[in-house]
């Protein structure tokens, strides 16, 4: 596993983890790498010292398998939360979150859709809001 410090458009640092450097560049190319911030696919990786393991070290590294697995299922659960308790309000959720959060509608929690650049305008504005993550796929149909 490799873990890369990327930077989107927005100047929002996060990191991901990826299995070889090969797929940072494939699911880019794709467009599956976003920031979680604003949900932007104008990422980039920074500069970043690689991480030297001691001659002392007694703990094992986690199974790269394991960790996906579980990455997975805290998506698939955050999703399924989100889902099942918010009102979907579709491609009006921009203006239905600033209008809740600017008192004109009523207070609730909301999912829906927006472009980058409506999650920008929010954010400056201090609307709060984040991206729902992507459904993962089943389990059956990962290799």
């Amino acid at each position: 596993m490799i873990k890369y410090a990327l930077l989107c458009e927005h100047d929002h640092p996060f990191e991901a983890w990826f299995s070889a450097s090969a797929d940072y560049d494939e699911q880019r190319a794709r467009g599956l790498v976003e920031c979680p911030i604003c949900a932007s696919r104008e990422v980039s990786k920074q500069i970043m010292a690689p991480a030297v393991s001691g001659t002392k070290r007694t703990e094992r590294a986690p199974d790269p398998a394991k960790v996906q697995s579980m990455m997975m299922q805290a998506a698939r659960a955050v999703r399924s939360h989100v889902e099942q308790n918010f009102d979907y309000v579709g491609d009006s959720f921009a203006r239905e979150a600033r209008d809740i959060h600017e008192g004109r509608s009523e207070k609730r929690e909301i999912y829906g859709e927006a472009t980058p650049a409506e999650v920008k305008k929010l954010k400056d504005d201090g609307v709060p809001c984040a991206p729902l993550p992507p459904a993962p796929p089943e389990p059956e149909t990962v290799n």
